[in-house]
């Protein structure tokens, strides 16, 4: 007689897989009339039957009573874990490669934004007869996580703030007195219970007074402390301007001036006095909306002959950016309003199609 060698085929272990799983739903042995409606294997029972029978003989299942269903073996549970845990591995592997793919998607979509934002701003300053500037966007929602004082000298204290993303800022004080451990300690309880996961507008008033009142006679530390987390979360060294339309600023009579024209060229083609203005406008608390800055009330002194007209832009909730039109004191101000109503609502139609 011919001895028939039986191997472990995929059909086997679809049969193996959903003994096991209806086992260790029921804890009652599995019959092959609840596996023929248990899998999509559209099988009939007779078959189920002789595929059971081969898996008890392979030693994957048992039969632990003669009228009764199967239920799994040691061998039998330790092929569904083993499989089980490959499953798990390919699945890992497969959101690893989805990440990366996300990621090149990213990137791509800033190129994408960047690029845009470019065309935006020679666009804006074609159609205003202006000059213009427009930042790339930033996520301005950066949260405090952990905040740490140290002693590095007698009287020096190193402040060390950790934002979002593990962006760690580093600022040392000067203290009036040297503190010992204990203070330090307390000092930092109580920085990290006050601060820890709040934005820069979570850190409001009411916020700052509670803590240096907290902090008593060590208040001007705390003040030190909040100007570091203030400048950890706003600052960006990296801040990314586009500018056009510079040279329209020759084109009026008051501000042509062969100095007053320099500055002000300067001024764009160096981008730290732009970066400057930024960061003002970010930091006040009206910063949303449109804004205008006529004449001395620009915040830089290099603008002080023009008028500046900022809105604020935001593709997601968080990220960010600024849209400027410099010009003369005399703009068209309805033409140049509305003009920058109009982009702010269609750089978020045109990034969510990017």
């Amino acid at each position: 007689m011919e001895v028939r060698e039986m191997k472990l085929d995929d059909r086997k272990k679809k049969i193996l897989k959903s003994i096991i799983r209806n086992y260790l739903e029921t804890g009652e042995p599995v019959g092959s009339r609840t596996i023929s409606k248990f899998t999509d294997l559209k099988l009939s029972s007779a078959t189920i039957r002789n595929e059971m029978a081969d898996l008890e003989e392979l030693g994957y299942i048992i039969q632990p009573h003669t009228s009764a269903g199967r239920i799994p073996t040691d061998k039998g549970y330790r092929l569904y874990v083993d499989e089980l845990m490959e499953e798990k591995e390919r699945q890992v592997n497969e959101k690893e490669k989805q990440v990366d793919e996300m990621k090149e998607f990213l990137i791509q979509k800033v190129d994408k934004v960047e690029t845009l934002l470019q065309q935006m701003a020679r666009l804006l300053a074609t159609n205003t007869n202006y000059a213009t500037m427009i930042t790339a966007p930033q996520y301005n929602k950066n949260k405090v996580k952990f905040i740490q004082l140290s002693r590095v000298e007698a009287e020096k204290l190193l402040i060390v703030v950790v934002i979002d993303g593990n962006i760690v800022k580093n600022t040392i004080i000067d203290t009036v007195e040297a503190l010992d451990d204990e203070t330090i300690l307390q000092l930092n309880m109580l920085c990290n219970t006050s601060l820890n996961g709040l934005t820069i507008d979570e850190i409001n008033l009411g916020v700052i007074a509670r803590l240096k009142e907290q902090a008593g006679v060590h208040k001007g530390i705390v003040g030190s402390v909040l100007d570091a987390v203030a400048e950890a979360i706003t600052v960006d060294d990296d801040l990314r301007i586009y500018t056009s339309g510079t040279t329209n600023i020759f084109q009026y009579p008051e501000l042509s001036d062969k100095n007053k024209a320099k500055e002000l060229i300067n001024a764009f083609e160096e981008k730290r006095v732009l970066t400057s203005l930024v960061h003002q406008i970010v930091q006040k608390d009206d910063n949303h909306g449109i804004q205008v800055y006529i004449g001395s009330e620009t915040p830089i002194q290099t603008m002080k002959d023009c008028s500046v007209v900022t809105a604020t832009y935001e593709l997601e909730e968080g990220v960010q950016g600024t849209i400027g039109i410099i010009g003369p004191k005399r703009m068209d101000y309805d033409k140049v309003v509305d003009t920058l109503k109009t982009l702010t609502t269609q750089l978020d139609i045109i990034y969510k199609k990017t």
